[in-house]
């Protein structure tokens, strides 16, 4: 009995050390590329290069901040309705089945692909140019299948116990998603958002055909009606990602590369600042409708 008890827990010790070896080696590859950016763009950087001029990247910054905005207000409604619905209403059928099929199709669509869709639609077929609306339009259409499945995952892996409670108690159906299933979920939807931000921080291939590769934009002019105001979602506007990629296979400037390095850093740091911003709200959200925040405190004051 001893000895198949030692084989069996050698075994486990040897899976473990495998699985921790593999995750430290990724972890390790994650450190390593974000600080030798970092080191890279803090090297090159100059007052300057964070003006919101032709030499600086700050035009581009605020597009960025903008346009990820601007996708999450068009997206995150429609990825939770989707999700809700899939969840709670839609059930299990032909139909569903066909559903699921779809969602799971767009999001395997490369970025590319959804780029010359948005420029066909939102740009050629509206006679429209390049804008910063038909860039965030594309954008959603990349994270919607994410943040559906990831609410339609949050809510059907909540326990069962909940719904039935607050049926029991006189609720009606949309009173328990609004105001019990979904307060319990936020964490896992929050989670969905930031991998959808992050996604539209970083995307580049879509853009390209959609919100264009340059910004004429005035910062004192913000009638959101003027041609170049910032507030303006009608006029052309290259993003930080945009930005690095047209400085590393078009640029023509002395310090193009100073530049894709910094940028590049930046864009790191405003993922990192909006993750951290974001996880921080959600567990405010979360304390605050599920109540635990009056626990801990009740706790303490035991």
């Amino acid at each position: 009995m001893k000895n198949p008890e030692k084989k069996s827990k050698a075994a486990d010790q040897f899976a473990t050390g495998i699985l921790y070896t593999v995750a430290g080696f990724f972890l390790f590859l994650l450190v390593a590329f974000t600080v030798y950016i970092l080191i890279k763009g803090i090297a090159t950087c100059r007052p300057e290069y964070l003006s919101f001029t032709g030499e600086g990247i700050g035009v581009q910054f605020f597009n960025t901040v903008y346009l990820v905005f601007l996708s999450l207000l068009i997206s995150v409604p429609l990825g939770l309705a989707a999700g809700i619905y899939m969840a709670e209403y839609a059930g299990s059928g032909k139909m569903t089945y066909f559903l699921r099929i779809c969602i799971e199709t767009l999001a395997s669509l490369p970025s590319i692909v959804v780029g010359l869709f948005g420029y066909l639609v939102f740009l050629v077929m509206t006679g429209a140019h390049w804008n910063l609306l038909a860039g965030a339009l594309a954008v959603s259409i990349l994270n919607l299948p994410s943040l559906t499945t990831v609410t339609q995952d949050a809510l059907e892996s909540l326990p069962k116990s909940l719904a039935e409670g607050s049926l029991g108690l006189g609720a009606t159906h949309w009173q328990t998603i609004a105001g019990v299933l979904l307060p319990a979920a936020m964490p896992r939807i929050i989670t969905g958002i930031v991998m959808a931000a992050g996604r539209s921080f970083g995307e580049a291939a879509a853009l390209l055909f959609t919100s264009g590769m340059s910004s004429d934009v005035n910062f004192s002019n913000w009638n959101p009606l003027s041609p170049t105001s910032p507030l303006n979602v009608m006029r052309p506007a290259d993003t930080l990602a945009v930005r690095i990629w047209a400085l590393r296979t078009e640029g023509t400037e002395a310090n193009a590369a100073q530049l894709s390095d910094l940028s590049s850093a930046v864009l790191i740091l405003m993922v990192f600042v909006f993750s951290l911003g974001s996880r921080l709200l959600g567990n405010r959200l979360e304390q605050k409708m599920t109540g635990g925040r009056t626990e801990k405190e009740g706790n303490k004051k035991e």
